[in-house]
């Protein structure tokens, strides 16, 4: 295949000199559009820089030297989208954006945006964003958080980023992003078609008919083909066009005096009257995917030619020479003194550092702690006056829902910027009611229900968190969460990391889950897997098994996002939540006294039920505590020996050093996971055991099997019981 490269390079300058110009394609002219000329030139030096930027990312990969070769080459149009928009509107932007990140930069001329694109290339550790850990487009100083999972993913949290604002305005909370700003989201006419896009969509349109303000524009950078897939003709406008709660837009992305009209009206609508807008830019796609794409395995070379000829930049010279801006050979001119430039700073950026150690590495996957108080005790008598006829109920004995429920309380009257969300939440208090009452205490603005979908649950979740708020939403059920599990993993607990520690999203997940409910719902319902969670670098997971536990552990969460701004997933046993009994009808034994406000539990104490130094040591958490519990007690009446029995409590990390200390002395150690027997918690538990203990005990697991949670009674057969720890301990 040709060097397409070369070509593209080579075509741009003798056609500007020919002054061999592509027709235009909408009639925008700079007179039209009140474009100031100086503005006019910033955008197309940010359109050329671009451009030899894409340039650069392929000479540095095919010397080795550089790491990323996705490239913005036919999408510099966008540069006009920024031009349009202040800097300080948040802008969540996908990898064909390079043109917009370099205007936008130039509102603040102490960032040298071209410098640090380099050094985000050549993997520096001194890239300003994501410090050597990705290549990503993003700024805190121009409000541009990174986003790294560009198919569609960030669209989410855009609408929730949306719908902060005037939350924010309306609660009064602090927030950085300003009251009156838009919110930006980019992607590619093949992300349109990804179930996240279509679920942000359908969030945006369905908030907008509700009447609740939203000002977003959703940019959808149009080239015709995801990767090697065309975009059938006129997809995107047919299923857009018609959308009455979002407003439809179309601009021609070669021009950028079009793109920069379309984008103004884009501007005007969602700032004015506060209203989602798709702004539809019709682009090309030069130079394949990426590097490595070979576009001739699916492409002729006359298509891609063809594709060539309609070059933004050309369509962006010809407006610059019949405005008598620049003369053909002053553009030539510029255009070969940025590559000049870019190659300066290249050199300069390969001899910078990049990251040699692991310490590096991860450094910035805890987020940093912010200097700030954990929640506030309240006034007795406010207390009092909020809780109103809860307020008698805190002196009763309290199963797990009832504690959390109170907890939560508690919290919304502590922390204004708490929202608590998610299906059913609000009147109907959640499936299992432990919501009640809370909306109609602290309002529809704080505790609130959502349209039932996860993606949107936890986008929503985000784009609220790096606005100021504390998130703390629900999920209704354990397996529901793989449905959006990406918002979690690839969004919500990377930001900090591929941020450098500058944008954070601070949240406390509340997810109904574990099995054991008797043989209600089958698997969808009863759910006895969370590895998904546990294997996500720096997201927390707590598990109470008890209602005075259930209270305290969830203050040292929401703390935990509050100070330590961590992503934490709080996992709530169904089948404990309306538990009153241990070991006989009616001994009321799981029921608890609601802890005072300023008790907490710290993270990674464990909770241990029996003597100290007992040979035999359980170790289990939620459902499978209170099993052990009832098993233990059997088997000293039969044996007369005493047991350890340990709640784990803190799921991910595992308190290593508490663990290890608990089971210290131990002439056996039974691990109870009604988790599955592959995959599960005790797999490492057993590791850690193995690892860090001077001698090896004799150890043993009581786990669920390899199985989906049947119907019925049958799922007796397949997760642990009482009995089976009682034969276990025994044998």
């Amino acid at each position: 295949m040709l060097d397409r490269m070369q070509i593209i390079d080579e075509n741009f300058k003798q056609r500007v000199l020919a002054q061999d110009f592509p027709a235009a394609l909408s009639e925008s002219s700079l007179s039209s559009s009140q474009l100031k000329p100086e503005t006019f030139l910033d955008i197309f030096e940010a359109m050329l820089t671009s451009r030899h930027l894409d340039f650069m990312a392929r000479d540095l990969k095919e010397k080795q030297q550089g790491f990323y070769t996705i490239g913005s080459s036919g999408h510099e149009g966008n540069a006009a989208v920024a031009a349009a928009f202040r800097y300080t509107d948040p802008a969540f932007l996908h990898y064909r954006s390079g043109a917009f990140m370099l205007m936008r930069a130039k509102a603040l001329p102490e960032i040298d945006a071209v410098y640090d694109i380099l050094l985000s290339l050549v993997a520096s550790k001194e890239d300003p964003i994501a410090g050597g850990r990705h290549k990503v487009f993003g700024s805190a100083p121009l409000f541009i958080p990174p986003q790294t999972s560009t198919i569609a993913s960030q669209l989410p949290k855009a609408v929730g980023a949306a719908f902060s604002l005037s939350r924010a305005r309306d609660l009064k909370i602090a927030a950085p992003f300003l009251a009156d700003s838009v919110v930006l989201c980019s992607f590619g006419d093949a992300s349109f078609n990804h179930s996240t896009a279509q679920g942000a969509i359908n969030t945006a349109a369905w908030i907008a008919h509700t009447a609740y303000p939203l000002p977003l524009v959703l940019i959808c950078e149009d080239n015709g083909i995801g990767i090697s897939v065309p975009t059938p003709k006129k997809w995107i406008v047919q299923r857009m066009q018609g959308l009455n709660e979002i407003e439809y837009i179309v601009a021609d992305g070669l021009n950028p005096l079009d793109v920069y009209v379309k984008s103004l009206e884009a501007a005007q609508c969602a700032r004015q009257q506060k209203k989602p807008v798709f702004l539809h830019l019709k682009t090309v796609r030069l130079l394949g995917h990426a590097g490595s794409d070979i576009e001739t395995q699916y492409q002729t070379e006359a298509e891609i030619a063809a594709r060539e000829t309609n070059d933004p930049l050309l369509h962006a010279a010809r407006e610059i020479v019949k405005a008598n801006l620049l003369s053909p050979q002053a553009i030539i001119d510029r255009y070969e003194s940025i590559r000049f430039e870019i190659k300066e700073k290249a050199e300069r950026a390969l001899t910078r550092p990049r990251l040699s150690t692991k310490e590096d590495i991860l450094a910035s996957l805890i987020p940093p702690k912010r200097e700030r108080q954990g929640l506030k005790l309240v006034d007795e008598e406010q207390r009092k006056t909020v809780f109103a006829e809860a307020y008698a109920q805190l002196k009763l004995k309290r199963n797990l829902s009832q504690c959390i429920n109170l907890a939560l309380m508690d919290a919304l009257l502590a922390e204004d910027s708490i929202l608590v969300f998610g299906e059913d939440v609000a009147k109907k208090g959640g499936v299992y009611r432990v919501t009640p009452g809370l909306q109609e205490r602290f309002g529809a603005r704080r505790v609130f229900d959502t349209l039932l979908d996860e993606q949107t649950i936890l986008g929503l979740a985000i784009g609220l968190a790096q606005n100021g708020f504390l998130p703390i939403p629900e999920i209704q059920f354990l397996a529901y969460l793989h449905n959006a599990i990406d918002q979690l993993r690839g969004e919500a607990a990377t930001l900090s990391f591929f941020s450098n520690g500058q944008y954070t999203n601070p949240m406390v997940i509340r997810i109904a889950g574990l099995a054991y409910q008797k043989g209600f719902g089958g698997h969808f319902h009863n759910d006895n897997s969370f590895a998904a969670i546990r294997e996500i670098p720096g997201v927390l997971l707590a598990c109470p098994s008890n209602g005075a536990d259930g209270a305290k552990m969830l203050r040292t969460c929401i703390e935990k996002a509050l100070i330590e701004q961590r992503v934490v997933v709080f996992l709530e046993p169904i089948a404990l939540y309306m538990t009153k009994d241990l070991h006989t009808p009616g001994d009321g034994l799981w029921l608890s006294d609601y802890p005072a406000p300023d008790e907490r539990i710290a993270f990674g104490e464990l909770g241990i039920r029996g003597p100290k130094d007992s040979a035999i040591v359980v170790l289990s958490y939620g459902n499978g505590f209170y099993l052990s519990l009832q098993a233990a007690e059997l088997f000293e009446r039969e044996t007369g020996k005493k047991i350890k029995v340990v709640d784990l409590r803190w799921l991910s990390p595992l308190p290593k050093d508490e663990i290890i200390a608990a089971v210290q002395g131990a002439e056996f150690i039974l691990i109870v996971d009604e988790g599955r027997k592959t995959g599960g918690i005790s797999e490492a538990l057993f590791t850690l055991l193995y690892e860090h203990l001077p001698q090896m005990p004799k150890t043993k697991r009581v786990v669920g099997e390899d199985s989906f949670i049947p119907l019925g009674d049958a799922w007796k057969k397949v997760l642990p019981s009482a009995e089976d720890i009682l034969q276990a301990l025994k044998g």
